[in-house]
C-alpha cells in the first residue's frame, strides 16, 4: 500500500499538509475500518514562533529554487550592465536559458518540483499530501519517541478522512488554533478546572493540560473517546504538573444529562459531575459549528452547564469559517457560520435572572507556536458567563 486513496463522498481537514511527510504513519484500523495516523506536532516554544515566509524560504532553499522579485530582478539586471564588460554575452545566455523554458510553439513549461529522496534525518516537506505507511511495527514508534526528544513534540492518533459524522477523529484547523491560543496565554489558565466540549482526537485538551489543573475531555462515540484515551497516554511526558489530569468522558449534547451508566467505560461519577460544577471555570469548544441541530444542541447544553456552575465562567470557542455554492442562495455562503452567530444572538439575549452572557472576539495577533496556516477564515470568541447573584441569598461580606 503506498499511498491513501480518498473517496469523494469523504471530508477531509487539511492540517497534515504543513507537517513533514514522515510524521505520519498509519499505525492501525479502527472499530470501523479506517486507517489511524499517528502525527507529531512539534510545538515551538520558548519564545519561538513559526514564521510562514521564513519556512517557504527555508523550503525553496532546500529545492535549490530562488525567489526573486520583479524588482529585485530589475535591479540585479542593471547592476550587471554597468559593472561587467560582458553583460551582452550574460543577455544572451540569460534569453537562451529563457528559450529553454519554451515548447517548440513557444509556451512556456512549467518546471516540475522533483521529489527529493529521503535521506534519514532530513526533514523535506511534503511533494504529495500522502501519508508514510507504517511499516516497521514498534521500532519506528521508538525511533519517533527517541526524536521527539521530550516536552516539546505532541503525539496524535487521527484519521485524515471520514464521513461527515466521523469529523470529531480528524485534527481540524480550529482545534489548533484554539491550541496555539492556550500555549501563548497560559497565565489564563493556571490551575483551572477545564471543561472541553466535542474534544475529538483530545489535541486542545491535552495543550490545556500543561496549565490547568483538570481537564475533562468530552465527546461521544466509544471509538472516538478511545482513540482520545490513547492520545492521552500518548502524551504524558507533555502534561503539567504531578496531580494534573484529563478526564475522558462521554457527553451527548442530544442528551438533557450526564451519563452516569456504570456499564459505559466513559461515564461520570456523581463524584465528577458535583467536582465539574463546584469547580469549572473555563469550558472550550474547538471547530464544532458545521451542522444545525448540533449546534442547537451544543447551546442548549452550554446553558444547562453554565447555570448550573458555581463560579462564572469563561468559554472559548474557535473555529473556520467554510464558504460553499448553494442553490437556495444562488450564492457562496457560509449556512453554518450565520446559523452558529442566530443562535449565539439568542444565548445573548438571555433574561432569566439565573445567568448574563456577554461576547467578544479575540485578536489572532498573539505568536504561533504551532505549524499550521493561519487563514483569514479562522476565527476565535471568548463568550463570558456570568452568574446573576440572588436577592434572596445572602451577599458574602467584603474585606
Amino acid at each position: 500500500m503506498d499511498e491513501t486513496v480518498f473517496r469523494s463522498d469523504t471530508v477531509l481537514s487539511d492540517i497534515h499538509l504543513h507537517t513533514a511527510n514522515k510524521r505520519h504513519f498509519m499505525v492501525r484500523l479502527n472499530a470501523v475500518g479506517q486507517p489511524v495516523f499517528l502525527s507529531q506536532f512539534k510545538l515551538l516554544l520558548d519564545n519561538n514562533q513559526w514564521d510562514p515566509e521564513t519556512e517557504e524560504r527555508d523550503r525553496k532553499a532546500s529545492l535549490g529554487c530562488q525567489s526573486r522579485g520583479e524588482e529585485e530582478l530589475i535591479a540585479e539586471e542593471g547592476a550587471g550592465a554597468q559593472d561587467s564588460p560582458d553583460s551582452t554575452e550574460e543577455e544572451g545566455d540569460f534569453c537562451r536559458g529563457t528559450e529553454a523554458l519554451l515548447d517548440e510553439d513557444g509556451d512556456l513549461q512549467v518546471v516540475r518540483k522533483i521529489p527529493l529522496p529521503h535521506t534519514g534525518d532530513a526533514d523535506h516537506t511534503r511533494s504529495k499530501a500522502c501519508p508514510i505507511i507504517l511499516t516497521k511495527g514498534g521500532d519506528v514508534l521508538e525511533e519517533q519517541e527517541h526524536e521527539s526528544n521530550g516536552c516539546n513534540i505532541v503525539k496524535i492518533e487521527h484519521t485524515m478522512a471520514t464521513p461527515l459524522e466521523d469529523v470529531g477523529k480528524q485534527v481540524w484547523r480550529g482545534a489548533v488554533l484554539l491550541a496555539d491560543y492556550i500555549l501563548s496565554r497560559q497565565d489564563l489558565f493556571k490551575g483551572c478546572t477545564v471543561l472541553e466540549l466535542g474534544g475529538g482526537t483530545g489535541v486542545v485538551s491535552i495543550i490545556m493540560a500543561k496549565a490547568a489543573k483538570t481537564v475533562y475531555c468530552t465527546d461521544v462515540g466509544e471509538d472516538l473517546l478511545s482513540m482520545c484515551e490513547r492520545n492521552v497516554a500518548l502524551n504524558k511526558h507533555f502534561i503539567g504538573p504531578i496531580g494534573t489530569e484529563i478526564r475522558v468522558k462521554k457527553l451527548d449534547w442530544q442528551q438533557d444529562d450526564f451519563c452516569t451508566d456504570p456499564e459505559d467505560c466513559f461515564s461520570w461519577s456523581e463524584k465528577e459531575i458535583a467536582e465539574l460544577h463546584d469547580l469549572t471555570t473555563v469550558i472550550l469548544a474547538a471547530d464544532v459549528f458545521y451542522d444545525d441541530d448540533l449546534t442547537d444542541a451544543f447551546f442548549k447544553t452550554l446553558y444547562r452547564i453554565t447555570s448550573n456552575l458555581r463560579n462564572s465562567c469563561t468559554i472559548y470557542f474557535s473555529m473556520e469559517k467554510r464558504f460553499n455554492f448553494t442553490l437556495r442562495h444562488m450564492d457562496v455562503v457560509c449556512e453554518a457560520y450565520n446559523h452558529f452567530r442566530s443562535t449565539l444572538d439568542e444565548l445573548l439575549k438571555t433574561r432569566d435572572g439565573k445567568m448574563r452572557y456577554s461576547i467578544e472576539p479575540i485578536d489572532l495577533s498573539f505568536p504561533q507556536h504551532i505549524v499550521y496556516e493561519r487563514v483569514p477564515q479562522l476565527e476565535l470568541w471568548k463568550l463570558s458567563a456570568e452568574k446573576i447573584p440572588d436577592e434572596h441569598c445572602p451577599r458574602p461580606p467584603r474585606d
